[in-house]
């Protein structure tokens, strides 16, 4: 399934968000929503959502924000725009089972799409805008949707340190140790380098799959955002530290990693090093890890 109108230079998005990565998405979308949760608290206080508001919510997945958004907004509502039909078939499933009235979802590349003019307040993105082919012209799309003095305000990651090579795995632990970087990304790297070293290659991601996973760095460089914005006013991009909550043991987190490549054996002896790595962050309300991210506030002049 594709959206209406899609970029050209997208179709690898839409592979991915209506495939595999959209479909292992969609079947955790729970687990997702829990490791995301900690970000409401600073997306909505600078959201500032008003009770007649009228929001836009960007790449909102299974409809987490949109639903928060649409209580906020009680006498406004929400939209939520997504290139997954996966993850909107949940949201909508979600969120007729919340009896959310004012809550709606959109199948659409927010690049392009024909938004109606001046239609928004606010729009709103829990880490769904790293996506696009082009961020500045998706984000003068999304201005345009916005009325005059409407807000934009999204998080996105700050770099982190899981990538598919050992060797860039390795000098992402070692720059983690001397704690420059975030607890998440010191353990993500250190668990690729050890499925790579004790569980061999095995099956490798889809390109789709990795591409999705490259894309998440790209608006890692505040620099960068500043460009992409370059038709807003008022930016601001804030450092925030969050506590993300992988999973519920380190023996469900490490379940969860290795569900990400399906079929992927891995020995006792490997697992049990591979759960190592996340022990240091168990607690009794789940695996939990400390990580950077973007707040970014923009103004539509």
């Amino acid at each position: 399934m594709t959206t209406e109108k899609i970029a050209a230079a997208n179709s690898r998005q839409v592979r991915a968000w209506n495939g595999d990565v959209g479909a292992h998405w969609a079947a955790h979308h729970g687990r997702f929503d829990a490791m995301l949760g900690g970000l409401n608290d600073t997306l909505f206080e600078a959201a500032a959502i008003g009770a007649g508001d009228r929001v836009l919510d960007i790449g909102c997945g299974a409809g987490g924000t949109t639903r928060v958004a649409a209580r906020r907004a009680a006498h406004g509502h929400a939209v939520g725009v997504d290139i997954s039909a996966p993850l909107l078939d949940v949201a909508r499933a979600r969120t007729a089972a919340d009896g959310i009235p004012n809550a709606a979802y959109q199948l659409a590349d927010a690049q392009v799409h024909a938004f109606p003019a001046a239609a928004y307040d606010v729009a709103i993105s829990r880490g769904g805008v790293m996506f696009f082919a082009d961020h500045a012209a998706a984000f003068e799309n999304i201005g345009r949707a916005l009325r005059p003095g409407g807000r934009l305000v999204f998080v996105c990651p700050q770099p982190v340190g899981e990538t598919g090579e050992a060797e860039k795995a390795e000098e992402a632990a070692e720059t983690a140790e001397t704690g420059e970087a975030s607890q998440e990304a010191r353990a993500l790297a250190l668990f690729g380098k050890l499925l790579e070293e004790e569980a061999g290659p095995g099956e490798q991601p889809s390109a789709d799959a990795f591409a999705t996973r490259a894309a998440m760095a790209s608006l890692s460089d505040p620099d960068r955002i500043h460009e992409a914005l370059a038709a807003y006013k008022d930016v601001t991009v804030t450092p925030v530290s969050i506590e993300a909550v992988w999973g519920e043991t380190p023996r469900d987190t490490v379940d969860f990693m290795l569900s990400r490549t399906p079929g992927r054996a891995v020995a006792p002896e490997a697992r049990a090093a591979l759960e190592d790595v996340f022990r240091p962050y168990a607690t009794v309300t789940g695996v939990r890890m400390r990580a950077g991210v973007w707040l970014v506030t923009a103004v539509r002049p």
